[in-house]
């Protein structure tokens, strides 16, 4: 690590806590799209990003259990693997994994001790200070170029694709999940203005993968893809997948790609992951086609059906039963009212959940009123978060047409005391649903499972 121990007339911070402190205290920069300042911070460091070989994932939902896909296939494969995911369910760690385990603490604090002098040495210019989630991408690059160095990184990019601070990378296989309705405030009030924000991902010469079916979505990354004489693989065109029964955990599709047929097996649930997986399974033969990796089909199928995602269709108490789940726009209810009826059998289905206040609250809504009998509004611990009586206001307002008949609405502030009323009220038969924001689901999550020290943060 000597090479990346640069700078230091800052005073050095001293523990884990202050350093995850120090990278939170740069929220109030907020969110500012573009690569200057990270150029700017990689250039200072020598560019150590360009020793590492990227899967570079962009995508509106689906991310994370894409990731999650990738990483179990190609560690299970023999390869080393680090990744790169956000937010984080339980610590600031969780965003930076080698082969499945999180950084050191000790690892991390020094990273930050490398990075804060020039942090402080570009606040200075006329670009302002990197934001948090830049510095948490440079963390990320240094400990994967200058400590762990994997054979590869599943880079997660953070909001959109274009400007995204992870786009300072030239990835050897991109990734476009879905595109969807979720930070339009940011990334453009339709669909192809959002897709053409993802398709920033897409270099020259390099293949993309995705599983994008709005023709309108279609039409950006083709255009852009060409562009960039760029291969892309399409589901529904390039490759497909169908899915062929749920075998007690395992969910099980076949999947056609131009290069061969496979059955495959995953246990993470729900309609949706099948795609994922499917998608994930479309770049792992990208890899093994051209790229020279040596991926067996028992490495690769053992790989896909174990990955694991938390929070994402995941059941946590049996008695009563609770399912976490962070679907926090109209794709992700769409899919978890879906997904529900196929995968449990229950009496009443009572749903808490708490969003942010840039959602689209009201499209979600129209997904998940016609399934839930009692719904109960609570507030995520967390700063812009949507104020629970002005969610009760919007369900109210599309009861009549969306709602069950008897639906009962609740509002509880305190989202533990809403937890509390939840499981107060599921019986043995019932179920019992947490969703919204992940902030609310990591609080949650670490109360149930009894993690006392759970973080959580963008």
């Amino acid at each position: 690590m000597d090479d990346l121990n640069r700078g230091g007339s800052t005073a050095p911070l001293a523990t884990y806590t202050e350093a995850v402190n120090w990278i939170k205290g740069l929220i109030p920069f907020g969110i500012r799209p573009g690569l200057d300042r990270i150029e700017m911070l990689m250039d200072k460091l020598g560019n150590p990003h360009r020793r590492l070989k990227f899967i570079h994932v962009a995508g509106t939902n689906g991310k994370g259990s894409t990731c999650a896909f990738l990483t179990s296939a190609l560690l299970q494969s023999g390869y080393s693997v680090g990744t790169f995911t956000s937010p984080y369910i339980t610590k600031f760690t969780n965003r930076f994994q080698y082969n499945n385990t999180d950084i050191p603490e000790e690892t991390l604090l020094e990273l930050v001790n490398t990075l804060r002098p020039l942090v402080d040495e570009i606040a200075e210019t006329e670009f302002g200070s990197p934001t948090m989630f830049e510095v948490t991408t440079a963390v990320a690059i240094l400990f994967f170029a200058g400590v762990s160095c994997p054979d590869v990184v599943v880079w997660e990019t953070g909001l959109g694709g274009r400007l995204d601070v992870t786009n300072i990378v030239t990835p050897i296989v991109s990734v476009i999940t879905n595109v969807g309705h979720d930070h339009m405030d940011i990334l453009g009030d339709t669909l192809e203005k959002v897709a053409m924000e993802k398709a920033g991902i897409i270099k020259p010469g390099v293949p993309v993968v995705s599983c994008v079916n709005q023709p309108e979505v279609v039409a950006v990354l083709k255009e852009k893809a060409a562009a960039c004489r760029s291969t892309l693989y399409l589901a529904g065109e390039d490759f497909s997948y169908e899915a062929t029964g749920i075998h007690g955990d395992v969910q099980t599709f076949n999947f056609k790609g131009p290069f061969r047929s496979l059955e495959l097996g995953i246990v993470m649930k729900g309609e949706h992951q099948i795609s994922n997986a499917a998608g994930a399974m479309m770049v792992l033969e990208v890899l093994r086609q051209y790229m020279a990796f040596m991926l067996e089909d028992e490495d690769v199928l053992e790989g896909l059906r174990h990955a694991f995602w938390a929070g994402r269709l995941e059941e946590v108490s049996k008695s009563p039963r609770i399912v976490l789940d962070g679907a926090h726009n109209p794709e992700g209810a769409e899919s978890l009212a879906k997904s529900l009826p196929q995968l449990y059998k229950y009496g009443e289905l009572n749903l808490l959940m708490g969003m942010m206040a840039n959602k689209h609250h009201e499209s979600y809504f129209k997904h998940i009123l016609p399934i839930v009998d009692t719904l109960i509004l609570t507030e995520p611990d967390f700063q812009n978060k949507m104020d629970a009586e002005n969610l009760q206001v919007i369900a109210e307002s599309l009861r009549d047409k969306y709602a069950k008949e008897n639906l009962v609405i609740i509002v509880e502030h305190n989202w533990g005391k809403a937890l509390q009323q939840l499981k107060s009220i599921t019986a043995e038969d019932d179920l019992a649903v947490v969703s919204g924001t992940l902030y609310l689901i990591s609080d949650v999550r670490g109360t149930l499972l009894q993690q006392p020290d759970t973080e959580k943060g963008w």
